[in-house]
């Protein structure tokens, strides 16, 4: 069996639907349901079970994972950049994650975790090292402070240990998300009530949306998790993006164009963002591409198309 805690999420969700697809349905959904429409993320999904999240890891403390676990895959997260009760983000995101990580180690079984590329901050360097690592909140500092100590296990593990750096994702299963979603999940939304789409005036030397981020479109990290079971010899911290900024102005390009109409209008930047946001992020993907990924990842428009045919098929 697979356990993919968050798989009622977003990208765990995504995941388990490449599973699904690849023939593999043998698989325990560990999540917390408390947003029960998250459902919905899984309602055409093959499951062999389903544990609430808080349940299911204190049976791991007590007893380790169960006889038949073949991989984990630990997606479960607070992911939300402006909680800043830190007690509960190093709870849930570092003490959760640690916990998983003994256990799979004596098992022997792969972990596979979500780590994240706002470890690095303001940049301008998203290269894996720790020179480059300077987390802006307590969210960012969650995951820095994992990778450290998985950094500190990685020579002596006998099983696959592998911490993905996910840059800006987006595609399919993100609605739940609200104010969190991908701005390509949002572009759509104000295209379809109205005949425009917002996007910030320009901030930190950019001009009026170009500022640019790492795209990177969820069926490719999908992709990547499949290519690292089946290569259990691989084992690090690497990013997951595309190794291509690409500007917001790009990505509501692609949304005007899928839709035929529209037009972009620029709003203030909002001053509380000031000082707190990544006006520039680029994966450096050299790490995942020495291991042996090789993979081409989609462009900004290649994507965005792609998840708009869903976006609007679903709805």
């Amino acid at each position: 069996m697979i356990v993919v805690t968050g798989g009622a999420g977003f990208i765990g969700s995504n995941l388990v639907k490449g599973f699904n697809d690849s023939g593999v349905n043998d698989i325990l959904v560990v999540d917390d349901l408390e947003d029960g429409t998250k459902f919905r993320n899984l309602a055409d999904c093959e499951i062999a079970d389903y544990r609430d999240k808080d349940r299911w890891i204190e049976e791991v403390r007590t007893s380790g994972l169960t006889n038949g676990v073949r991989a984990v895959i630990h997606l479960g997260a607070c992911s939300t950049t402006t909680e800043w009760n830190g007690r509960y983000m190093m709870e849930n995101n570092y003490e959760y994650s640690r916990t998983l990580l003994h256990a799979t180690m004596d098992a022997g079984v792969p972990y596979i975790y979500a780590s994240s590329a706002s470890v690095y901050g303001m940049g301008p360097v998203f290269r894996e090292a720790p020179e480059n690592e300077r987390p802006l909140n307590v969210y960012a500092y969650s995951k820095f402070q994992f990778d450290n100590y998985v950094r500190r296990h990685l020579a002596v593990a006998r099983n696959q240990i592998v911490g993905l750096r996910y840059f800006n994702v987006y595609g399919p299963r993100e609605q739940h998300k609200a104010g969190m979603a991908s701005v390509a999940f949002h572009l759509n939304n104000q295209l379809k009530e109205g005949d425009s789409v917002r996007l910030f005036e320009g901030s930190d030397g950019f001009a009026d949306g170009e500022q640019r981020r790492d795209f990177v479109y969820v069926g490719d990290t999908v992709d990547v998790k499949l290519w690292l079971l089946d290569h259990p010899g691989v084992s690090g911290i690497f990013n997951l993006g595309t190794g291509r900024a690409q500007p917001f102005n790009d990505v509501a390009n692609a949304v005007i164009d899928w839709h035929g109409r529209g037009e972009v209008r620029y709003i203030p930047f909002p001053d509380h963002l000031k000082g707190r946001y990544q006006s520039f992020t680029e994966a450096d993907m050299n790490a995942l591409r020495e291991v042996g990924y090789m993979s081409e990842f989609l462009s900004v428009e290649q994507g965005v198309a792609r998840y708009m045919e869903w976006l609007n098929r679903e709805a």
